[in-house]
């Protein structure tokens, strides 16, 4: 298995034509169906306008978001960190109804509503979705469903469903549509700028790693090192 250092010299060497070829080959346009910020499960309205952090969905959207993209949110939206992000649901143990989750995990995730969608997701009457901070969206909002196969990242998106060279296609119902050569070159540029943000950040989540032992709560291992769940320095 190469090294991430390895990973990361390889990303930095990505042809951005050789990955706008493959996104043309296999076709994309976005439908606006608001599947990749949505749970698998359906939702009532009422349910939808519960607070975040309550949900109790079986199969919440999960989408990773890195420490700078949370403040570039934050900034945006003057929410609070607990609003932006969450963290990463993997390895924590399993919330009762009397008991928050504890342990430690990697990484975050952007907050859901008490559906278990994104909550910057928003439907019209018609049930066309759109991103309330499209503008400021994090990379791996602009780049889905695509991805690139290289080793040592982590980002939960499924197994692919088609791919073409280095690049990976993952479920999403507007694959297969024209893509212009301008939209396809742009889609590539962030594409390549995900590969080396997500081995960066794993870099230094590997090197700012320390056990923690939190006697309550969560514990979430960033790329600036141990927070809580509100974005603060965890003290130990």
């Amino acid at each position: 298995m190469e090294s991430l250092e390895a990973e990361l010299e390889r990303a930095r060497d990505l042809d951005v034509a050789d990955l706008a070829d493959a996104i043309e080959t296999i076709g994309f346009e976005c439908t606006r169906c608001g599947a990749c910020c949505k749970s698998a499960e359906p939702c009532s309205a009422d349910s939808r306008a519960a607070e975040p952090r309550d949900s109790e969905a079986d199969d919440p959207h999960t989408a990773t978001v890195f420490p700078d993209e949370v403040r570039d949110l934050q900034a945006a939206t003057d929410y609070d960190w607990r609003d932006v992000a969450r963290p990463m649901p993997y390895g924590l143990d399993d919330a009762s109804d009397e008991s928050q989750p504890t342990g430690e995990t990697f990484e975050w995730a952007l907050q859901t509503d008490a559906c278990g969608d994104c909550v910057f997701y928003e439907e019209d009457d018609e049930g066309t979705g759109a991103c309330s901070v499209h503008g400021d969206r994090p990379l791996i909002c602009r780049t889905y469903p695509f991805s690139v196969a290289l080793g040592g990242t982590s980002q939960p998106m499924g197994e692919a469903v088609d791919e073409e060279g280095m690049v990976r296609a993952h479920e999403c119902e507007g694959l297969g549509r024209d893509i212009s050569r301008e939209e396809a070159e742009d889609l590539a540029a962030a594409l390549k700028e995900r590969a080396i943000r997500e081995l960066t950040e794993a870099i230094a989540v590997r090197d700012e790693y320390a056990p923690a032992e939190p006697d309550e709560g969560v514990v979430v291992h960033d790329s600036e090192g141990a927070k809580r769940p509100d974005g603060t320095p965890y003290e130990g």
